[in-house]
C-alpha cells in the first residue's frame, strides 16, 4: 500500500538469565513499540547454540526477527551446558535437572519482562525432550513455586526434528565424540542457503557428556513424559529427517501416550532435520506462530464467558 510505514526492524541482543545459581546466556527479541502477545521461548537440540533460531544467511528466516515482527517476544536460550554454563557444567546436565533450570530460567525473565499471554515453547530436536520436560510441570499445582507459575503460563509446545523411535542405531547418535553424521543433520545441500554452512559453524558447540550417554533412553522415558503433558503440541518432521522414524506406525506410537492433550504431527517439506536454518525456516516459522495462535484462541474459547447484566437466564 502506497504510504504504508514498514514494519519496524527489532533489535536482537544477548542478555542472561539467572537461575538456580546458574547463568543462561540467551538471545532476545521484542516488538517495537508495542506490548507482546506472547513470549516464544526457543530450545535449541544438541551440538548447537541459540542462534540456531537467528540464520542471517538470508533476510527473512530468523525466528527472532519473524516472531518481533508477528508482535511476539522471542527469547532463544543456551540450553544448560551451552553457552555461558558450559564452564559450570562441563558434562552437561541430566534431562530431569535441567528441566527446573530453565523454569527457574525463565521465571527470572518474567520477572523483568512483559510476558503477555504467557510463554510458548519453540524447541528443536533434544531441546524438544526439554521442553516436554520441562512441561510436566503443566498439570497443576505441584508445591514448587516456579514450576507452578511455569505451568499456569504455559501455552503449547511445538516440537521439530525429534521423534520417539530412532532411524538409525543409538551407537549412531552425536555425542561427545563427535556430532553424528554431517548428512543427517542437514540432509540434501539444495535445502540451504549456501551461507548456511558457513555461518553454521558458529552455534556449534560439543555435546555435553551427560545429554550424549541419555540419548539412546529417549524412547522409553518418552511415553511418561508425554502423558503428563496439558497443553496443545505440535511435532514437525522434515521431509528429510533422517534420525527419527516419522512414517504412519511411527507417528502413531509417537501421539498415543498424550491422554490429556492435543497433539498433532505437520510434516515441513522442502527441508532436513535443521529446518530453522534451511530454505524452508521462514514457512516453517509462520506455521509455528499460527500453532500459537491456535493455542491462544481455543484457550479464550474455552474461558467461561461473561453474561451481559441484566441478560435472561
Amino acid at each position: 500500500m502506497a504510504g504504508a510505514s514498514p514494519t519496524p526492524v527489532p533489535q536482537i541482543r544477548a542478555i542472561t538469565l539467572h537461575a538456580a545459581g546458574l547463568t543462561l546466556s540467551a538471545l532476545l527479541a521484542e516488538p517495537v513499540d508495542m506490548a507482546p502477545r506472547a513470549v516464544l521461548v526457543a530450545l535449541h537440540g544438541g551440538g548447537m547454540r541459540a542462534g540456531y533460531f537467528d540464520s542471517r544467511a538470508r533476510p527473512g528466516l530468523s525466528l527472532l526477527a519473524l516472531g518481533a515482527q508477528l508482535g511476539y517476544t522471542v527469547l532463544a536460550v543456551d540450553r544448560p551446558g551451552y553457552g555461558l554454563s558450559a564452564a559450570r557444567l562441563p558434562r552437561g546436565l541430566a534431562l530431569e535437572d535441567s528441566a527446573p533450570v530453565l523454569r527457574a530460567a525463565l521465571a527470572d525473565f518474567s520477572a523483568r519482562y512483559a510476558t503477555g499471554a504467557g510463554l510458548f515453547l519453540v524447541a528443536h530436536s533434544y531441546g524438544g525432550k526439554l521442553a516436554l520436560a520441562a512441561a510436566d510441570a503443566s498439570g497443576g499445582p505441584s508445591g514448587d513455586a516456579a514450576a507452578d507459575a511455569f505451568g499456569d503460563a504455559l501455552i503449547g509446545l511445538d516440537i521439530s526434528g525429534l521423534g520417539n523411535r530412532l532411524a538409525v542405531a543409538p551407537h549412531q547418535l552425536p555425542g561427545p565424540g563427535g556430532q553424528g553424521e554431517w548428512r543427517k543433520h542437514w540432509g540434501a545441500l539444495r535445502l540451504y542457503p549456501p551461507d548456511a554452512f558457513r555461518l553454521g559453524q558458529a552455534l556449534l558447540s560439543p555435546v555435553p557428556e551427560i545429554e550424549a550417554a541419555q540419548g539412546p533412553s529417549w524412547p522409553e522415558r518418552y511415553p511418561e513424559l508425554a502423558a503428563r503433558v496439558r497443553v496443545p503440541v505440535r511435532f514437525t518432521f522434515a521431509e528429510q529427517e533422517q534420525w527419527w522414524r516419522h512414517d504412519e506406525e511411527a507417528v502413531a506410537e509417537l501421539t498415543r501416550p498424550f491422554a490429556s492433550a492435543p497433539v498433532r504431527v505437520d510434516h515441513q517439506p522442502d527441508a532436513g532435520h535443521n529446518i530453522s536454518l534451511g530454505w524452508a525456516a521462514r514457512t516453517y516459522h509462520l506455521r509455528v506462530c499460527g500453532f500459537l495462535e491456535e493455542c491462544l484462541l481455543a484457550r479464550d474459547a474455552a474461558l467461561p464467558q461473561r453474561r451481559p447484566v441484566g441478560a435472561a437466564l
